[in-house]
């Protein structure tokens, strides 16, 4: 007797009537969550791949890495300093961290606002932009360098005197730069001055009385 064509199809229609509405979606759904993990599986391999660290390359001494130190020797006010750094240290780092010498403010720590200056080889720099290995046989001086509380620097006597500071972070830079400027090639109007202390920022907008005690030392008051 031939077989009936439509024998398997009716009773797959049975089979799935007989699981009801709420069967039929428990089925549904998980077929669709199999097939949505199977599909994300590559792409879970791969991410896990990704995440996974590289080994350390070979001869990587002296990267902060494998965990070496380097061993420097810094002048610093007049005085020489022996000290393990890590190789990336900055030299913002360096003299606050390792030698507290903690009168050099950071700031921005990008070179933006002029909190961190120094002077290297008698001209002002952002120490935060300069890596402190590579400061070996440099003439380094801070602004404890420039005077101290018996003695102070003519131009920390004029900041003083004129008020030129109010929450006093940024204070240290502004002097260290305004030392600096009275060596460097500037007009004498105020407006001069103000060029050449761009470089530095003073958030509570003391910028006058800055103007004004520069001028102060420079005989142009």
């Amino acid at each position: 007797m031939p077989e009936d064509p439509h024998k398997h199809e009716n009773h797959d229609e049975v089979s799935a009537s007989a699981l009801g509405p709420s069967s039929r979606r428990t089925f549904l759904s998980g077929v669709g969550a199999a097939g949505l993990v199977a599909s994300l599986a590559p792409f879970s391999a791969a991410a896990t791949a990704v995440r996974t660290p590289e080994a350390p390359p070979a001869g990587g001494a002296g990267f902060s890495r494998s965990g070496a130190m380097v061993a420097i020797r810094l002048r610093v006010n007049g005085k020489d300093h022996e000290v393990q750094i890590d190789p990336r240290s900055s030299l913002l780092d360096c003299l606050r961290e390792n030698l507290h010498l903690t009168g050099t403010k950071k700031g921005c720590d990008h070179g933006q606002c002029g909190a961190c200056t120094v002077h290297i080889n008698g001209r002002r720099a952002n120490s935060c932009l300069s890596l402190a290995l590579t400061n070996q046989g440099d003439e380094i001086t801070t602004i404890e360098g420039i005077g101290t509380p018996e003695k102070l620097h003519p131009m920390q006597s004029s900041f003083v005197e004129h008020d030129g500071y109010q929450c006093g972070y940024c204070t240290s830079g502004q002097i260290m730069s305004a030392v600096a400027l009275l060596k460097e090639p500037c007009g004498g109007a105020d407006a001069d001055v103000k060029e050449a202390m761009s470089g530095n920022i003073c958030r509570c907008g003391a910028y006058a009385n800055i103007v004004d005690a520069i001028q102060k030392v420079r005989g142009k008051a």
